[in-house]
């Protein structure tokens, strides 16, 4: 896509002019600081007043070799990037998305950027977006992930806290079906973040604020836009949700993220979003269209070569499923996860043990994030835990 100072929109999959947008520009100063995000392999560039410039590596933080930035050096490294929209948005909510690109040796790289302001000074955190969308081989995701992508209609929501790879996922699962079938996919994004290269697909990308106006008039052209699948991003408002099920009932498979910490809690923070008197309403929804739920977290592993790995929990909607999020027992769908294995589901229990299993993590990793740590125990013992009644 074009740098954050062009109002020219993006083309999906068209690599080549994405960098003449980003060779355009001249060079930024603070560019330095995201080249070198880059080249030590980072996850995530902090950049804070009174504090030298700090990139995440593998989940570490590290200061880059510098004195600490002052707040008149930091509002000419970072106030630059931002044009007259974005500044607007940052001067009126004191924060601002938006994607931001550069070329590093001929390679154009991307950053979801947020420029914040904490105790009245300006910040920056940036997270990098690898240019090649990973399989779930290159994930190290289950199995499981390529037949949930099979859904002619319904939602698939993906779970978890910011950081925990939710963009990712849901990108290798559109790019899985980009290389399989002849379908439209239209995504609304805000920002765009992994750009794709059509193979079998048609692939539009649209992007809050620059390509539409706000969400929902990008949702409202979307129906129009004869889509078979759309991303919608996140689950952060009522008026998200209802867009984003009206689609899913109305022949479209639709994907998208919401903050939850497992499977079965997503019921609890969809619900969240809506008055009392309508989750009656609100559970039907859930029940007849939601395909599957995935909670996910990344971990540190211990395997040469790979930084993270993550950690899964699969809740897909089989009739018991249906039956408990209908009848309101969600307290029983941690349970029904368990003996789901059938129906493609799995737990963070069984999740952790396989990655123990296929030395990906060790084991204080698996038993400091397990939510049952003596149900890990014994399933890496080889004990199966007896079930109780869930009906």
């Amino acid at each position: 896509m074009s740098d954050t100072t062009s109002d020219i929109p993006t083309v999906a999959g068209v690599d080549d002019l994405v960098k003449r947008f980003v060779v355009k520009r001249e060079e930024r100063e603070v560019d330095k600081y995201f080249r070198a995000l880059v080249k030590m392999q980072g996850s995530d560039l902090h950049m804070k007043t009174g504090r030298p410039p700090i990139i995440r590596i593998h989940g570490a933080l590290k200061e880059l070799n510098r004195g600490p930035i002052d707040a008149e050096e930091m509002a000419a490294l970072l106030f630059p990037m931002m044009n007259d929209r974005l500044r607007e948005i940052f001067d009126k909510e004191g924060g601002s998305d938006f994607a931001y690109t550069i070329d590093v040796d001929g390679v154009t790289w991307r950053f979801r950027v947020n420029m914040l302001q904490q105790l009245g000074k300006i910040g920056l955190v940036a997270r990098r977006v690898n240019n090649k969308i990973p399989d779930f081989r290159g994930l190290y995701l289950p199995p499981v992930m390529a037949e949930l992508c099979n859904f002619d209609q319904g939602m698939i929501l993906l779970a978890g806290v910011t950081g925990s790879g939710k963009s990712t996922t849901i990108a290798s699962m559109l790019d899985y079906i980009n290389h399989r079938e002849a379908v439209h996919i239209l995504t609304l994004e805000d920002p765009i973040e992994f750009v794709f290269t059509e193979d079998k697909a048609l692939i539009n990308q649209r992007e809050v604020g620059i390509d539409v106006k706000d969400f929902s008039i990008g949702m409202k052209h979307a129906v129009r836009e004869d889509p078979d699948i759309i991303l919608v991003g996140e689950m952060r408002d009522e008026e998200t949700f209802m867009t984003a099920i009206h689609a899913a009932e109305t022949g479209h498979l639709v994907f998208g993220t919401i903050h939850a910490s497992s499977s079965p809690s997503t019921i609890g923070r969809i619900l969240d979003l809506f008055p009392e008197d309508l989750h009656s309403a609100i559970r039907s929804a859930i029940a007849f269209n939601m395909k599957a739920i995935i909670a996910q977290k990344l971990l540190p592993s211990i395997k040469p070569g790979v930084g993270r790995v993550p950690t899964c929990e699969i809740m897909t909607f089989s009739p018991m499923i249906k039956k408990l999020v209908l009848e309101g027992h969600d307290e029983k769908l941690a349970d029904a996860i368990r003996i789901g294995i059938q129906e493609g589901m799995q737990d963070f229990t069984m999740s952790l043990k396989q990655l123990i299993d296929d030395e990906l993590i060790d084991r204080p990793t698996a038993f400091e994030v397990a939510p049952n740590k003596e149900a890990l125990k014994m399933a890496l013992k080889g004990i199966k835990v007896s079930q109780p009644g869930i009906l």
